[in-house]
């Protein structure tokens, strides 16, 4: 059962600001089975577009099933991610990751525990371990991003 108004689509290519973990984690529990599959991909289409120019060796998250790029920008104050991966739903969890930590100090991402962020989730009981397989590798390569750009 959807609750009317909850899921956005982009439509005509325009892009809605990331949700709040909070605030997709109250729709996420409300949800069920395919409903939350589909909560994940339309999450997934939410992530502000990376440019394909980024999408290099040296951005990609190592040790996931599907392709998974993260590349930071921003500063110290205020650290924001460009994300994207070549699999709906993984990208949906790509979602919740950057949800976690966008437009966060630098410093507090780096000592933000994510998994313990996205524990309410409960990912690895909803989703395919080779879904979630990935997932402590992407947290390790935000943090990295993030430890780097605080001490300047």
């Amino acid at each position: 059962m959807q609750r009317p108004g909850l899921l956005r689509s982009a439509r005509n290519d325009e892009r809605v600001n990331l949700r709040t973990l909070p605030d997709i984690l109250e729709e996420y529990e409300f949800l069920e089975g395919d409903e939350r599959y589909r909560l994940l991909i339309e999450l997934g289409r939410e992530l502000e577009d990376m440019p394909q120019p980024l999408k290099t060796d040296a951005t990609l998250v190592r040790g996931c099933s599907a392709q998974v790029w993260v590349y930071p920008t921003g500063d110290a104050d205020k650290l924001h991610f460009l994300a994207d991966s070549n699999a709906a739903i993984t990208k949906g969890i790509v979602a919740l990751v950057i949800a976690a930590v966008q437009d966060k100090p630098a410093a507090e991402v780096a000592a933000l525990d994510v998994a313990e962020e996205l524990a309410p989730f409960d990912l690895k009981n909803q989703l395919s371990s080779n879904r979630t397989q990935g997932v402590p590798n992407m947290i390790a390569l935000v943090q990295a991003h993030a430890a780097r750009i605080a001490q300047g």
